[in-house]
């Protein structure tokens, strides 16, 4: 114990924490962000890409399910090093097999996803390894410093994590947008951005292979592996029946599925809108400065949206908050419906809407986190809220799965006046939910 305290005094968590959170997050943003825009400006129709970059989400969907083996088998900062070894393998395998559709197939914007079957099927590798990574990081992060400091550093993870967002939706887009504008080339432009992912992560696996203290608390389970499996899968079990026997569940699932449904919508169509030619109903944008305008002020509004929302929730309670909330993720979804009427070619103005959008969601989020906390309390506080955040994700993969089928058939303005439909179910489970909290829930108490 005294060697483990000499090496946790001699590793402060800033030497690994801020890496840690940073690689959680560029693996997540690479596969559910970057491919949606490689793929869009590969030329593939709007229907089959948002489908298929839906299906890369199952893993996080379904990482609770495999995550006692994380448990029992190895150390959390074994798993960690491994699971970052396989991204990195991932990424050099998607620079160097990149298919490059002919320029005259991607401007016509009927390129088949049927040639990019290995991208995909890399794409899941590295989704799994990236969910499995997330149960193995959350873990180790409780199991490497004491409990004070953990509290201390839970503002720096998520920081860091939110970097990695301007990164990947950010940097490496703008990567490819200057590529693409000095050469044309527009497959080479996302392979040499796939490179600067695979050489970013590569350096930070080499770095954590030797930074990440080693701490005597992270080991597996005493018991065997075989037998302290299938305990876990018991406890998930027994977890799960608890859950769906708990008062009022179908409303709480009902929440869960619709608060965020026009932003499930949206979230899949707003880069291919944006990049989209003026002829095809989008905004025209070059890739560089969607890099610019959504993978970096829109984050930072995303950003300052759950920073306000947090400190309004604290002092107002998740009751009296919930409908602002509710009305600020459903409002703002009005600037993509005035984007697509008069398609703007000022960036100011884009910028501004798209920021709006982005920070109503940021602040609008918060009361549906809350809610999932509030929902969760009791015996099983943890395992429950594990199982919201399965719904969560869910609640993103319904309508991802046919965003893109509906926009090709109906068009950009008719599809956001969809989603402005769609916020009516947002308003009606909030009315019925709003009635169910305790009104000194979330509060902060002096």
């Amino acid at each position: 114990m005294k060697e483990v305290q000499i090496e946790s005094r001699q590793k402060t968590p800033w030497w690994w924490v801020p890496t840690l959170y940073f690689a959680e997050g560029v693996p997540y943003f690479v596969v559910n962000n970057i491919s949606v825009m490689m793929f869009t400006k590969m030329g593939v129709p709007n229907g089959d890409m948002s489908f298929f970059t839906t299906l890369l989400y199952f893993p996080w969907f379904l990482k609770g399910i495999w995550s006692p083996i994380v448990d029992v088998v190895k150390t959390k900062r074994w798993w960690i090093v491994a699971m970052q070894a396989i991204m990195t393998a991932m990424l050099i395998l998607l620079t160097l097999t990149l298919p490059h559709p002919d320029a005259a197939t991607i401007a016509g914007g009927n390129t088949s996803i049927s040639i990019f079957w290995f991208t995909l099927l890399l794409f899941i590798v590295a989704a799994f390894a990236s969910a499995t990574h997330d149960i193995a990081a959350d873990g180790y992060y409780m199991l490497a410093h004491s409990p004070s400091s953990q509290a201390a550093f839970i503002g720096i993870r998520s920081v860091f994590y939110r970097v990695a967002s301007v990164f990947g939706q950010g940097g490496l887009v703008f990567i490819a947008g200057l590529i693409e504008s000095k050469t044309g080339n527009i497959p080479m432009s996302w392979q040499v951005t796939l490179g600067v992912s695979a050489v970013v992560f590569f350096l930070i696996t080499l770095y954590h292979t030797f930074a990440l203290p080693r701490s005597a608390d992270d080991k597996p389970r005493n018991e065997g592996a075989e037998g302290a499996a299938k305990n876990n899968l018991a406890e998930l079990g027994n977890s799960f029946v608890t859950f769906v026997k708990k008062p009022g569940v179908l409303l709480a699932i009902a929440f869960m599925l619709l608060y965020r449904l026009p932003e499930g919508f949206l979230i899949k169509l707003c880069q291919p809108f944006l990049v989209h030619s003026v002829e095809q109903g989008g905004l025209g944008l070059s890739t560089e400065m969607v890099g610019t305008v959504y993978g970096v002020f829109g984050v930072i509004a995303l950003l300052l949206g759950g920073i306000l929302g947090g400190i309004y929730s604290s002092r107002v309670g998740l009751k009296k908050s919930l409908w602002v909330m509710a009305a600020c993720m459903t409002l703002p979804c009005l600037t993509f419906v005035y984007l697509a009427i008069a398609q703007p070619s000022n960036v100011v103005i884009i910028t501004i809407a798209l920021c709006i959008e982005q920070f109503g969601y940021g602040f609008g989020f918060t009361a549906y986190m809350l809610y999932m906390m509030y929902f969760s309390e009791g015996e099983f506080k943890t395992s429950h809220y594990a199982i919201c955040t399965a719904f969560m994700a869910l609640s993103m993969m319904l309508p991802g799965f046919v965003a893109g089928y509906i926009q090709e058939a109906i068009g950009y303005v008719n599809f956001f006046w969809m989603v402005m439909a769609c916020c009516f179910a947002t308003l009606i489970v909030t009315y019925f939910v709003d009635r169910t909290i305790d009104p000194n829930y979330g509060k902060k108490t002096d």
